[in-house]
């Protein structure tokens, strides 16, 4: 089974080459901004506000400089400006988001504010379900270096409180480490993901301290993401963050090289672990992006029979399909063992992303994921190797440039009962949130 599936790495690889791939690790959601073809009538105020032929009510052709109106006037397409330009073929006005604290000294502050809610619970962080809920309240402080006259030092500090917190602590080390116990209540926690420094000379820059992972596609932070929910591989194949070192070095434009050691996988500022962390990304073409990260060695002492070591790696295309279409696909592999040589988590995953924006206001998404995992790691109820499928529908809609609203549905199929569904074998979730930044 292990020479099949790297088979099907390798011409999934291949079949992707023609085409952008990258993991995303930044703290804002990117909508494409969009244009109808159309609209194009050269004037950059609001973005394109020309009358076309599907919307011309009594609108007088050309371009209306405000953003009062659809198609350059107050009548017509008004079901388009009702609904956030949905419907509509201009952009619709955000205008600049508004920051709290803003740059002081080259450091920065902000956070966001996450409110879900969805109606049935998910084994990847929404397991709360029919509550309105705090998920993430986020604060961060950063200063970034500007190697551009030398040498320089900078480092970031986040907090987060909520019902993501419980998830996103350095639980690789209970009951030992870090924020692991920093618990409220059966639902909610603390948690400090990140506190590291950071120093940097011309194109190579070194972290050290505790980070998030350079592995997979998706991110803990709210807005870092498309969809509301996970996917099986981000809760159960990869870890969310490190302690120790990591180096990056920019080779050109083009090419970026990590490499590091890490104390295991998901530990505080304890000896836990020692593993590699590493990888590459590619711009392969100016609508291809390719990037391979991978951890390799002891990844914990308190986790199946007092320690888990192997090997884990994704691999991440993005490509550009249209200046508002982008494809992801990306695959991950797990493998592990226990402290007697035996099978501790083995898991083969192929993620694949669709997002199309439609305007600055509104985008629209798909994901579908094929998970196959086995082992006791994954709390597998005695059931032997399994495959889980799961597909989500979402929108992304932007009232205000702070403000974001994802509504999903979600259809999950796990035969086998591995995970532990509320419905079973199957389930229909739907859920939805707002994430309001500062």
């Amino acid at each position: 089974m292990k020479l099949s599936k790297l088979a099907l790495v390798a011409a999934l690889a291949c079949g992707t080459y023609a085409g952008n791939v990258f993991a995303d690790q930044t703290n804002e959601i990117q909508l494409v901004s969009h244009r109808h073809a159309a609209c194009d009538c050269g004037e950059p105020a609001c973005g394109c506000e020309a009358a076309i032929p599907s919307c011309d009510l009594g609108c007088s052709d050309g371009c209306d400089g405000g953003c009062d109106g659809a198609c350059g006037c107050d009548s017509g397409c008004g079901i388009g400006n009702a609904l956030g330009g949905l419907l509509d073929c201009d952009d619709c006005c955000l205008g600049d988001p508004y920051t709290l604290f803003g740059e002081h000294c080259g450091w920065s502050a902000g956070g966001w504010v996450q409110l879900g809610y969805s109606n049935k619970a998910l084994p990847a962080f929404n397991t709360y379900p029919d509550h309105l809920q705090l998920q993430q309240a986020w604060l961060f402080a950063e200063k970034s270096i500007d190697t551009s006259n030398g040498f320089d030092i900078g480092g970031r500090i986040d907090y987060l409180y909520g019902t993501d917190g419980p998830n996103t602590q350095a639980f690789g080390t209970d009951p030992r480490g870090w924020d692991n116990s920093w618990d409220n209540g059966g639902q909610y926690g603390h948690a400090l993901p990140q506190l590291y420094a950071e120093a940097g000379y011309g194109d190579l820059s070194v972290k050290l301290g505790h980070f998030y992972t350079i592995i997979g596609y998706e991110v803990v932070g709210a807005t870092g993401n498309f969809f509301y929910s996970h996917a099986y591989t981000f809760n159960f194949s990869e870890p969310f963050t490190h302690t120790g070192a990591l180096a990056t070095y920019n080779v050109n434009d083009d090419v970026t090289v990590w490499g590091g050691y890490s104390m295991g996988w998901d530990s505080g500022f304890d000896d836990n672990g020692d593993a590699y962390l590493g990888g590459i990304s590619l711009g392969l073409t100016d609508k291809l992006q390719l990037t391979y990260a991978a951890t390799a060695g002891r990844f914990g002492e308190n986790r199946f029979n007092g320690v888990e070591t192997g090997y884990m790696h994704s691999i991440v295309a993005d490509y550009a399909v249209t200046d508002s279409l982008q494809y992801i696909i990306q695959n991950d592999i797990l493998s592990t063992e226990d402290a007697a040589g035996a099978l501790a988590r083995e898991s083969f995953g192929i993620n694949q992303y669709l997002v199309k924006t439609l305007n600055d206001c509104w985008a629209v998404g798909a994901r579908f994921e094929w998970w196959n995992a086995e082992g006791a790691g994954f709390g597998a109820n005695g059931v032997g190797e399994s495959d889980l499928y799961a597909l989500t529908l979402g929108a992304n809609y932007k009232p205000h440039a702070n403000v974001t609203v994802r509504p999903e549905i979600r259809w999950d199929w796990d035969d086998d009962q591995f995970i532990g569904l509320e419905d079973g074998t199957r389930q229909t979730t739907f859920g939805v949130d707002t994430i309001l930044t500062f």
